[in-house]
């Protein structure tokens, strides 16, 4: 379940996504097979060669690319999460979401 954003959040991620931009959304989600992570954060692109190019950099898989709706993202917890984050200056995320290593 995602909770802690706005429609408009979630729009422009959506927007951003298709257009085939590498996008951030960061909410608030509860997993019982992740019991010490409150939030994840989506980062999605529509070119799948794009973001899986992407996420190598940072040491992330293309077959972990979930491929839901028109919406293809990497999901980011704990550790790796905040670090990426941070690599791209989203305090903002950081903050809203008292995300800490």
């Amino acid at each position: 379940m995602a909770f802690g954003i706005t429609r408009q959040e979630l729009t422009n991620w959506k927007k951003d996504v298709m257009q085939g931009e590498i996008a951030f959304l960061t909410h608030y989600w509860l997993d019982d097979r992740f019991p010490n992570s409150r939030c994840v954060t989506k980062v999605g692109c529509a070119n799948v060669e794009k973001l899986a190019k992407w996420g190598s950099q940072f040491g992330l898989k293309k077959e972990w690319i979930h491929h839901y709706d028109l919406y293809p993202h990497f999901d980011l917890l704990g550790e790796k999460q905040f670090v990426i984050l941070k690599h791209y200056g989203l305090e903002d995320h950081i903050k809203k979401f008292k995300l800490k290593i």
